[in-house]
């Protein structure tokens, strides 16, 4: 799955830049400078800039057309619908998440991030340099691209 999805994101990567010959700082759309006959060029994404490579031009598109996910409330609200929002102690009516995250802040970290990891296993999230996106959302901006 994220093989294919990141096969797509490169083929729209390829599709929102030009190349770019940086020796002759020309634009070469055939792929080749007409200038210096150079077949080695970069990428140009408008109003961000020119470098080899396209891992850069997917993370500019995710960052720009996508947000992500706010797992701390996600995961928030996983602990509420497995423990239930509000526990009894003694007079007190608690939250359990919130009671976890500033009783042991370490375990709720690790348990976040093995919620995290859960979820990129299980192909609803998208990893991409450090950062994660919704499969689902990927998938509507790649149809939209690929549509147009």
């Amino acid at each position: 799955m994220n093989k294919e999805i990141y096969e797509r994101l490169e083929n729209l990567a390829f599709k929102e830049t030009i190349p770019f010959c940086y020796s002759c700082y020309k634009y070469a759309p055939t792929g080749r400078c007409k200038t210096c006959f150079s077949d080695d060029l970069m990428r140009h994404l408008e109003g961000v800039g020119v470098e080899f490579g396209t891992g850069w031009v997917i993370k500019a598109l995710l960052e720009e057309c996508l947000e992500q996910p706010d797992f701390e409330e996600i995961f928030e609200q996983s602990i509420d619908d497995c423990y239930g929002e509000e526990v009894r102690v003694g007079w007190l009516t608690l939250n359990p998440a919130q009671i976890i995250k500033n009783e042991d802040p370490i375990s709720w970290e690790m348990a976040k991030s093995e919620y995290i990891d859960s979820l990129v296993e299980d192909g609803e999230i998208f990893e991409f340099s450090g950062n994660y996106y919704w499969v689902n959302e990927i998938e509507a901006l790649l149809v939209e691209s690929e549509a147009s």
